[in-house]
């Protein structure tokens, strides 16, 4: 089955305290999307998409040397909306398509093979790569159903129910999909929700409701799919950077 790749990297990261573009901040001297790349890279995609936006023009030159085309998202209305952008690019395309972020440079490898082949073998149309936290706080949480363990919907904190508040099990904002399935279930998301946005997220309820299969895959690791936010989560994600070079090299 033919791979694509699309990675996210159109935020400003207004909490870094910087007008940098967030993904060309930098652990031991590399951008984060450099990790991103280079990781997808080793899954050898017939195609990567970089989702720009913020001073776009720096981040497509910051990655030049990776052989990758660029969506433009201007205006930036959600990541929903930012997967949208590449529909021109992938309209041929015919396979399966890995969505990442650009500013969570610790996933590794070995997790998305064994999530490809997690998605292959539950003969999905859509996984999410999950983990638990003890807090998970700031995080998107995802909603099982208890009968057959797939998932009903993946919802934002900010609209998250009493209930749906104290699961533990979130959402890494990595994903899975079927292109065709991908496209035709974006086609039908709004901005109904608290930041009025497109939310990628509702694409898995839409394909619930349209009776296609979605999983979930959980990483035994959750270190590995903290995203960067603050300055502190950035000299955290370099201390384990260090610590793992291995497995970044």
């Amino acid at each position: 089955m033919a791979l694509a790749v699309i990675i996210m990297a159109a935020g400003k990261g207004t909490r870094m305290q910087s007008e940098r573009p967030k993904v060309l901040h930098t652990a031991n001297d590399r951008p984060l999307v450099d990790y991103v790349l280079e990781t997808a890279q080793t899954l050898g995609p017939e195609k990567i998409v970089l989702v720009v936006g913020h001073l776009a023009e720096q981040v497509i030159n910051a990655t030049a040397r990776f052989k990758v085309a660029a969506a433009l998202q201007e205006p930036q209305l959600g990541t929903g909306h930012a997967i949208m952008q590449t529909e021109a690019l992938l309209h041929d395309f015919d396979g399966e398509i890995l969505i990442l972020s650009g500013d969570a440079p610790l996933v590794q490898a070995s997790t998305l093979r064994n999530l490809i082949e997690f998605h292959r073998s539950a003969h999905a149309d859509a996984t999410v790569l999950t983990a638990e936290l003890d807090e998970p706080t700031g995080y998107g949480r995802v909603i099982r159903d208890k009968n057959s363990n797939n998932v009903l919907r993946i919802v934002e904190q900010k609209d998250t129910s009493e209930m749906e508040h104290t699961i533990r099990e979130i959402n890494s904002g990595v994903y899975l999909f079927n292109g065709k399935v991908l496209f035709e279930a974006l086609g039908q998301i709004t901005t109904n929700n608290a930041q009025k946005e497109y939310y990628l997220t509702d694409v898995f309820g839409i394909c619930f409701g349209n009776g296609a299969k979605v999983c979930a895959f959980k990483t035994g690791n959750s270190n590995e799919i903290l995203g960067i936010n603050t300055p502190a989560q950035l000299l955290e994600a370099e201390q384990f950077l260090k610590q793992h070079q291995n497995l970044f090299s």
